[in-house]
Parts: C-alpha cells; sequence; structure tokens
C-alpha cells in the first residue's frame, strides 16, 4: 500500500471538529446538544445580502478576476477608508475565506522552514496553514491567570531566531477574546521594524470589541507600510460564515503581486459568494449596534454565570465572542467527550472545544475549554446549567 505523504500525516486535525462524532452519536439517541464549541454565529445575514442572492439573474456563473471581483474590491477600498484604513485598490484581493488569505500569506512571506511567533492559545487552525506551507509556529504562551495578556517584549525577542519571518496575532483575539492595546501594538511595531519582520494581524472581529474598547488596525501603524499585513473576512462581520469570502490586504506590493500568483493557480473566489459580500458593505449601522449589544449582553451573563461555578474561572474577554474557562477536571479532553458520550440532564447536554486544542506547547490547556456565546441567553442559561450539573457527577474532578 502506497505511503501517505509526510506532510499529510502531520497535518493536525481540527480540534473544534474532532468531537463531532460523539455529538452526532448523541443525538442519535435523541439527546438534544447546546453548541457552544464552534464560531457559528446565530445572528441573521443582513437583509441586504440576502436580497442580492434572491435578485440573482444569471445564465453563466463566471470566473472572477483572481484577486476578486473589480466593484466589489472597489467598495472595499470604501469600507477601509470609513475606519481609518488608508489603502487603495491594488493594496488588497480577495481570498476564499480568511483562511486561505492567511495561507497565502505564509506562502507569500515565509520559506519553509521559516519561523512565526504566535501568542498562544492560538485559533487552532494557523497550526494546520503553517504545517501545510511548512511554516514552523513557534508559540508566545500566555494565561488565564493574567487575562492572557502578552508577556513581556523582552520575552518576545527572546523568541527571534535567524530563521524568524513574522509575528502572527489575532486581534481581537480567538480564542480567548483578548483585545491588544495600542501601546502593545505600537511596541510590536518597533520589534517588528528592529528584526525586520512581517507583523501578520488577523482582524476578522474587529466589530466585536467590549465596555467602549477601542479596535486599532495594524494598517493604522505608521512606519509598517512594508511589514503590516491583515487577515479579514465577511464571516463573522456580517454572520456570513458559508459565503468563503475574506481579504488580504497590505501596502507591501510585492506581498500581493506574489499572492496573486498563488491566487491565479485557484483561479478565483467565490462569485456568489462575492456578489452577496459586497451587497453587505451597505449594511446600515443599526444592524452593527444591535448585534454588538447582543453580544455584550451574552458575554456579561456567561462569565458571570462561569464564575459562579465552583471551581470555573474566566477572565471578562475585551473582543471577539469567546472566552477560555477553566474546569476543576484534570483533564477537559476527556470531559468534553464523556459530556457527550456519558451524560445529558433531562435528555439535554453541552458540545465545548477543549483548549489544549489551541496550544501547542505539551500540557497547557488540559484544564481549559473554549466556549463560544454564538447562543441566546435562554440557551446560553441552559447551556450551563447543564456543565454545572456534569460537572458535579464527573468522576475525574480536581
Amino acid at each position: 500500500m502506497p505511503n501517505i505523504s509526510d506532510r499529510g500525516t502531520q497535518m493536525p486535525s481540527s480540534p473544534i471538529r474532532r468531537l463531532v462524532p460523539f455529538a452526532e452519536e448523541a443525538k442519535n439517541k435523541g439527546v438534544k446538544v447546546y453548541h457552544l464549541n464552534i464560531g457559528q454565529p446565530d445572528i441573521k445575514t443582513p437583509k441586504v445580502a440576502i436580497e442580492a442572492m434572491h435578485r440573482l439573474d444569471l445564465n453563466v456563473v463566471e470566473y472572477s478576476h483572481s484577486a476578486g471581483i473589480e466593484s466589489y474590491r472597489k467598495k472595499l477600498v470604501k469600507y477601509y477608508h470609513n475606519i481609518g484604513i488608508h489603502i487603495d485598490i491594488s493594496q488588497l484581493m480577495v481570498t476564499t475565506g480568511g483562511s486561505e488569505a492567511i495561507s497565502l500569506a505564509f506562502l507569500s512571506c515565509l520559506d519553509m522552514g521559516d519561523e512565526v511567533i504566535v501568542p498562544e492559545p492560538f485559533y487552532a487552525n494557523y497550526y494546520g496553514f503553517a504545517s501545510s506551507t511548512g511554516v514552523r509556529v513557534i508559540p508566545l504562551t500566555s494565561d488565564l491567570d493574567s487575562d492572557f495578556a502578552l508577556p513581556a517584549f523582552s520575552e518576545i525577542e527572546k523568541l527571534i531566531t535567524p530563521r524568524t519571518k513574522a509575528i502572527f496575532i489575532c486581534n481581537p483575539n480567538n480564542p480567548t477574546g483578548y483585545l491588544y492595546t495600542r501601546e502593545e501594538l505600537e511596541q510590536l511595531k518597533e520589534l517588528v521594524i528592529k528584526h525586520n519582520l512581517y507583523l501578520l494581524s488577523d482582524e476578522v472581529y474587529r466589530e466585536f470589541c467590549y465596555d467602549q474598547a477601542e479596535h486599532v488596525s495594524v494598517m493604522e501603524l505608521e512606519g509598517l507600510e512594508e511589514h503590516a499585513v491583515m487577515i479579514d473576512s465577511v464571516s463573522k462581520r456580517y454572520s456570513e460564515c458559508g459565503l468563503r469570502i475574506g481579504m488580504l490586504v497590505t501596502r507591501n506590493h510585492r506581498i500581493i503581486e506574489t499572492a496573486l500568483k498563488f491566487a491565479q493557480a485557484r483561479l478565483s473566489p467565490p462569485s456568489l459568494g462575492q456578489i452577496a459580500a459586497e451587497a453587505s458593505l451597505e449594511t446600515p449601522n443599526s444592524y452593527f449596534r444591535e448585534v454588538n449589544a447582543e453580544y455584550n449582553a451574552r458575554r456579561n451573563f456567561l462569565v458571570e454565570r462561569l464564575n459562579r461555578i465552583p471551581g470555573v474561572r474566566t477572565p471578562m474577554p475585551k473582543g471577539a465572542f469567546y472566552t477560555v474557562a477553566k474546569l476543576p477536571v484534570n483533564d477537559t479532553d476527556k470531559f468534553c467527550q464523556w459530556i457527550l458520550s456519558d451524560f445529558d440532564h433531562e435528555g439535554e447536554t453541552v458540545m465545548m472545544a477543549p483548549a489544549s486544542g489551541f496550544y501547542i506547547t505539551p500540557g497547557k490547556g488540559k484544564q481549559e475549554v473554549r466556549i463560544a456565546y454564538v447562543l441566546n441567553i435562554p440557551d446560553l442559561a441552559r447551556a450551563i446549567d447543564i456543565l454545572e450539573k456534569a460537572l458535579e457527577v464527573y468522576p475525574d474532578r480536581r
């Protein structure tokens, strides 16, 4: 039998989706599963996007330009101008989701064996994108006790080697909800300029900031014209995960030119997705105010309820719609499987993402879970009640 490739063998499976078979088995038994494991919002997609799809009158669904439909890119330039990011159409390209934007950034900025420093815990698929492109992730560990703040910048500098090519942040952060301050970003700017690195920033949760906190984009920082690369997406902003439309934005023309060569090999991003995403740019500001208020209420409720459970602790996220919680168990990988396969409360149970999958440092996250507050408050309340009942009877507590 032929061997599977080394690259395929080393490619990690998704820790977010690994427990899906256990959830499906629970559902087949008639158990209702509350999904707190994945960032799939229950927020309605804007009407302008849905209506644009209903109005489609096409005889042929054509390829678009490899960089995206020109009218969409022009409107994206206006969108970014309105939030203080001043670019032109040559400085962005449309991608097949934010996922492809990350892979294209890795392929364009780093060679096989080069290193990228990533604060952990981090979105688990970053490791998959790095693995598939031959890039080595160097973790910069933060922890729950400090609310996942960055370590001292002297500690970051210690990780820089001759193979380091980039620092990659997610702002606001998935899975922790941490929001980087302007001061932290200015310090990162100094560091990447000093060592001639790229600063990659995943900003897909930009609209989800709380407590009047300011979101600062790396594209706003002066002096990073050749260093900053922003990853963006419509998935969370407009609750359009299935459109698979993202953006790669940078003022470094060599990166765009290089990324476009890779993009030409896949021909074009999804045409129908771009049509809906272009229409979404007409979404009224009232939509975002309502969505932000809803997530803020969910966050406040969830954090308060979690911290009332004996032995559970979670910080207050400043952005996105996730929190990482520490549970009084020895191994959350086992607990998250057990609560699906061996437990239910009145015919219901909960699915969460074990946090170990968001770290690559061995042993980290074994007592933590990521919880996505993508359900309405009544469902969140029920889910947390079930979690509390499960913790009371779980046999492998700490």
